[in-house]
């Protein structure tokens, strides 16, 4: 009995956490934006962003509030981006496609083929990465 117990007791945190990535992965195909939050982290860039400091106006939401169909401009460089979301326009990047809990890249050719740059989150807690599919306006 006391085996059945620890059973319980450790399957279930585990499909609860597997029901809420699984709740986060249909959430991310849904076709209306909506935000989701990460920790801060260092992140990796693996396409350059250029910023438009003409037409950029910061938002007031939190940096790391990306969802599909933000727009964002990168303020860092190519090796250390610093995105920023503003107005949609001529020169931003707009998100497709929100990948949570992964560092893959690769997904944004099958996810969002549209896709033409992606940025990578990286957080030492593997579970508040994220992958950001862009497309160049």
């Amino acid at each position: 009995m006391i085996i059945g117990l620890v059973v319980v007791l450790v399957l279930c945190p585990c499909l609860g956490l597997a029901g809420w990535a699984v709740y986060q992965a249909a959430e991310d195909d849904d076709p209306s934006p909506s935000p989701s939050v990460s920790a801060s982290a260092s992140a990796e860039p693996t396409a350059e962003p250029s910023p438009d400091e003409s037409s950029a106006e910061p938002s007031p939401t939190s940096d790391d509030d990306y969802a599909k169909g933000d727009c964002v401009v990168n303020d860092g460089t190519d090796d250390d981006a610093e995105l920023r979301k503003v107005p949609c326009g001529p020169n931003t990047y707009e998100v497709l496609l929100r990948l949570p809990a992964t560092t893959d890249a690769d997904q944004c050719k099958t996810r969002a083929p549209r896709s033409t740059a992606h940025y990578v989150h990286d957080n030492s807690v593997d579970l508040f990465d994220y992958v950001l599919c862009l497309r160049k306006r």
